[in-house]
């Protein structure tokens, strides 16, 4: 995870820590460049925190991160698992378009009917469409995302956010059960059939 351990969001599924977060770290994609290389990685998955105090909501990091690791790395596969880019998406866009992953990530992480609760701050649309104009600018390039199952959502509901995604472009999907990550988390229900 780059770009520092503190969010600038407060999503109820997640345990990471929520604030004013540092500067980001301009070393940090020459350290991890050289962590994996000493690792002998041949895939990795670059994720953040999301970074709403940064103008270009740390995709700059990003794309400094891919091009480290490429310099030391030349044959690695680099997945990026990137936040919604919040009201800066052209930007970030624009900076990841001399550096794409060789996979592109973004989770919607649940249905619409849930994605207040779930993501406060974020929307489902937007989500989307940051995937979509990503694989047009790169169609050659994989798009993925990743949805949580245990907050009361349906099957029908699930079927339909896959549905969204390809409308959208995507080409990869994961598909993970909802933890509890402390002990005030959202509440864990269970998947509902339709």
């Amino acid at each position: 995870m780059i770009l520092g351990a503190i969010c600038t969001r407060r999503c109820p599924f997640c345990d990471v820590a929520h604030g004013r977060p540092n500067a980001p770290d301009p070393q940090e994609p020459i350290k991890l460049a050289q962590t994996i290389k000493d690792m002998g990685l041949r895939y990795v998955v670059i994720t953040s925190v999301d970074r709403d105090d940064l103008r270009d909501g740390g995709a700059q990091h990003f794309a400094d991160c891919i091009t480290a690791i490429r310099e030391k790395n030349p044959n690695i596969r680099i997945e990026t698992l990137v936040p919604d880019f919040r009201g800066r998406m052209d930007k970030a866009l624009e900076i990841l378009t001399d550096t794409p992953p060789d996979v592109f990530n973004h989770n919607l992480e649940n249905v619409p009917r849930v994605y207040r609760q779930v993501r406060p701050g974020a929307n489902y649309q937007w989500s989307l469409t940051l995937l979509e104009r990503f694989k047009q600018a790169h169609p050659n390039i994989p798009t993925k995302s990743g949805l949580m199952v245990g907050l009361g959502e349906t099957n029908e509901e699930i079927i339909d956010v896959m549905r969204d995604l390809r409308k959208h472009g995507v080409t990869m999907l994961t598909l993970g059960q909802y933890l509890q990550p402390s002990r005030h988390p959202s509440s864990c229900s269970t998947l509902r059939q339709s």
